[in-house]
């Protein structure tokens, strides 16, 4: 396929709105045709600012001959039946994270689309950013010499009260959200190797949910990655390698604003020094990762399950 990619978004949700629908229209490689939501008012709302079609119902939008593929922002807990009816029905998908709340159906999924040749890919945004790759070569090289240990932390402040975030029924918590970010990181620098050492999952007073985090994971090797995250914090968004001979540090590690410019924290016995980066926009750098996939009628990158795997073990670790 190389026309551009017909895409139609299920919902109406803060991130379609804010980041996912402004970069399709962006995109020489989209064209948003449809914008469905439960409630029609919301859907003609949203299409009219994005100069598409407005849909009552998500069976509807899956149904339409103008979509080649669907963007799913709904709440966790509602993506494997969309995503799952999306690709009974056809349609590459791009999923918000988690892709589902539970291993067994993110496998179930991801094989469902490999049999029939379609791009199942989980919206984890940093992972695109040319920061990452940058980083990687860094440790390549030999800048901090053998990689010893990874740390990494996500924390965000509070969210309104009614956020469905704080709501279990939704597949909310703060696993998911915010520590889900760093868990991706240890997989992208360490590996799928990583086993669960040791997890605390903390809830807030008056929650339901986890609203904060704490894991050790290590691989076969003896490299260790202690993660911290939670929605009841100061923000703080970064992660830190450590080598035998230095150390790399990354500051707005997950959510870099496009506008600025990237830098990378090298530190090593002889001094420390600033790397600076071209600016990149993540957003449109995972637009472009899930064209790409669905022409070629696949997902990049294996990490979607293990990730799973290591988010349900974490919760059964912590108890």
């Amino acid at each position: 396929m190389s026309r551009r990619v017909r895409i139609g978004v299920l919902g109406c949700a803060g991130i379609a709105v804010r980041r996912m629908l402004p970069a399709f229209t962006a995109s020489p490689d989209v064209t948003v045709t449809a914008v469905a939501s439960r409630d029609m008012a919301r859907a003609e709302e949203v299409a009219a600012r994005f100069g598409c079609r407005p849909v009552e119902g998500y069976t509807a939008l899956l149904g339409a001959d103008d979509v080649d593929a669907v963007y799913v922002p709904l709440p966790a807990a509602l993506h494997a039946r969309w995503v799952e009816a999306a690709l009974r029905a056809g349609r590459h998908v791009l999923a918000e994270k988690p892709l589902t709340t539970d291993p067994e159906s993110t496998g179930r999924l991801l094989g469902l689309a490999a049999e029939r040749r379609l791009a199942l890919m989980e919206n984890v945004m940093f992972v695109h950013h040319p920061r990452q790759e940058a980083v990687r070569s860094l440790i390549a090289d030999g800048r901090i010499g053998e990689l010893q240990s990874l740390n990494a932390a996500f924390t965000v402040p509070p969210f309104p009260d009614t956020d469905i975030r704080y709501d279990p029924d939704l597949g909310g918590g703060a696993l998911s959200d915010v520590g889900l970010y760093p868990l991706r990181a240890a997989l992208h620098f360490l590996g799928p190797r990583l086993e669960v050492l040791g997890a605390r999952l903390t809830r807030g007073a008056g929650r339901r949910v986890e609203t904060s985090g704490a894991v050790l994971l290590g691989t076969p090797e003896g490299v260790t990655a202690h993660l911290t995250f939670g929605m009841e914090h100061a923000y703080l968004s970064r992660y830190e390698l450590c080598g035998s001979h230095g150390r790399i540090t990354v500051d707005r590690a997950f959510t870099p604003p496009a506008d600025a410019v990237p830098v990378i924290g090298l530190h090593r016995p002889e001094g420390s020094q600033e790397i600076p980066l071209d600016r990149a926009d993540q957003v449109a750098a995972t637009v472009a990762a899930f064209v790409a996939a669905v022409r070629s009628g696949s997902a990049p990158g294996t990490d979607a399950l293990r990730q799973a795997s290591l988010l349900a073990e974490v919760r059964r670790v912590s108890g």
